[in-house]
């Protein structure tokens, strides 16, 4: 087996899907530069729910998540089987914290189809969600990242999905490369912090871009899984994409490497 990195992506819009740009390049070239996985646990920014939970459906449904976008987005079909037994082996991790099993009620969303479809086209390795508990704080998030650092031996890919800066009242539509003076200082802050000391993260929320970076905690969250892995495993981070684009979204994306 391979100790497979762990990743986090700036996912941005869903036209990513469609559209192929220096990001979505990134994503497709570190796939071609990794082994194929046996599975995926994917922590997107859009389960963000008030319980734990981690998709336990043989066969999850394709979430379309979004509205204004063209039809041919809303066609889009990503179907990647799921893994009951890595659902259950995510939730024997969490211990004594609950991960329910969730077989019904979510799927595959748009946070990860979206980043998954230009790493893995064929959508024939296995894909299990956890949500992102929204009633836990930061903390929490990097604690089960932590967590999860044992499946990277065991030839799991894990992949948080989100952006570092998200804020969508301040998009600045037709600025596709480049971001507000606010964001990209932040964007840089969290990176410095990220490549030195992955376990201060928490430190970023006394910045004062902090507000209008993170105006709500759901896409930054999924950064705080792959930085408590970072942390407790002593990894060496990198970044494999950088940018900010449409004036408040950040596309910087981290691999984590253990040493």
């Amino acid at each position: 087996m391979s100790i497979m990195p762990a990743l986090f992506i700036g996912h941005g819009s869903p036209m990513n899907t469609l559209e192929t740009n220096r990001y979505t390049n990134a994503w497709s070239e570190m796939a071609a530069s990794l082994p194929t996985p046996r599975a995926i646990v994917a922590i997107s920014a859009h389960w963000y729910i008030n319980a734990s939970a981690v998709t336990s459906m043989a066969v999850p449904r394709v979430i379309h998540d979004f509205y204004g976008f063209p039809q041919e987005l809303f066609d889009f079909d990503y179907p990647a089987p799921g893994s009951p037994d890595l659902a259950r082996q995510v939730a024997q991790i969490a211990q004594p914290d609950v991960v329910h099993l969730d077989d019904a009620t979510w799927g595959i969303d748009h946070g990860t189809w979206s980043v998954l479809a230009k790493m893995y086209p064929a959508a024939d390795v296995p894909v299990v969600q956890l949500a992102i508990d929204a009633s836990k704080p930061l903390s929490y998030h990097m604690d089960l990242g932590a967590r999860l650092a044992s499946l990277m031996s065991e030839d799991v890919l894990i992949v948080g999905s989100g952006n570092v800066v998200h804020n969508l009242r301040m998009v600045a539509w037709g600025h596709d490369d480049h971001g507000y003076d606010w964001a990209q200082r932040f964007d840089d802050d969290v990176r410095q912090l990220m490549t030195t000391n992955a376990g201060a993260l928490p430190e970023v929320s006394a910045s004062d871009d902090y507000a209008l970076a993170v105006p709500t905690p759901d896409h930054f969250y999924p950064l705080a899984y792959i930085a408590g892995l970072a942390a407790s495993t002593s990894s060496h981070v990198s970044t494999f994409a950088e940018g900010c684009t449409l004036g408040s979204l950040s596309m910087t994306s981290y691999r984590v490497d253990i040493n």
